[in-house]
């Protein structure tokens, strides 16, 4: 890890500018006004963000009450079979589930809704489908290795099921289930295969709607490594990996500072 780093920043760090990101155009028209850029890669960092936002939002709340249900309601069959069907879909490749995305859309145009299109919204939901095994199974890990003499102490003092998960297993499985968060929006700020059947387009400007096609800057990455034309362009490839990582380690500390946020206040509460 230490020597790929070192490596990028060697040769990305000395393109880091705001050049990189906004090209010649006015920053503030480019940021407050909506300003097309089309030689920078603001597009791209916004088009990830928002990508990663929206696959978070579709994935976060199923995943963890799937994990809670397995852990908590299951019946022996039900984990067997839910266990089996997660950890198939795990071992799904990328590139598959863009397949999958695609082949959607060419089903729609042909049935139902002839306007059907690649965008932001079909790419979020291949995503989420992708890291939903991620917060599924550490959700799920979270809660059973939490001693059962809580639910115990729980059930002699009254508790109900719904209140015993609230209050006492959601907050000592939080660190487990947080855990799974940060490593799902790693997988989806990275993930290149799944947004290039699915909406990414190289030129896009901001993302105009669910609907509409977007940048991202792992696709960026990968379309100036390959038809980079001068050493300036690759050079700036480098540096867009290194801005794509530091995206990656924000959102991820974002994530813990929430984590250890939500913990206190269960910890009140």
């Amino acid at each position: 890890m230490a020597l790929l780093l070192g490596f990028l920043v060697k040769h990305g760090i000395a393109n880091l500018n705001l050049a990189l990101f906004f090209g010649n155009t006015n920053i503030v028209a480019a940021i407050f006004h909506g300003t097309p850029v089309w030689d920078g890669i603001w597009p791209a960092v916004v088009g990830t963000f928002s990508l990663v936002l929206l696959s978070l939002l579709l994935a976060v709340v199923p995943g963890i009450g799937c994990g809670i249900f397995l852990a908590e309601y299951a019946s022996p069959k039900a984990k067997s079979l839910g266990g089996s069907i997660i950890d198939t879909l795990a071992g799904t490749p990328s590139i598959v589930m863009g397949l999958f995305g695609f082949s959607l859309i060419l089903m729609l145009r042909h049935t139902i809704w002839p306007q059907a299109n690649t965008g932001l919204l079909l790419a979020a939901i291949c995503l989420a489908i992708l890291v939903l095994p991620v917060l599924i199974i550490n959700t799920r890990e979270a809660f059973e290795s939490i001693p059962k003499d809580i639910r115990i102490t729980a059930a002699t003092l009254g508790f109900t099921k719904a209140q015993c998960i609230r209050h006492l297993l959601l907050p000592s499985a939080s660190k487990g289930i947080f855990g799974g968060v940060v490593l799902t929006i790693g997988r989806i700020t990275e993930d290149t295969a799944v947004i290039m059947l699915t909406g990414v387009v190289a030129n896009s400007g901001l993302p105009a709607g669910l609907g509409s096609k977007f940048e991202a800057l792992p696709f960026k990455i990968y379309v100036t490594a390959a038809e980079y034309q001068s050493e300036l362009e690759l050079a700036q490839g480098f540096s867009t990996a290194l801005i794509l990582l530091c995206i990656a380690a924000v959102i991820m500390l974002s994530a813990k500072y929430i984590e250890k946020t939500y913990k206190q206040r269960w910890q009140r509460g």
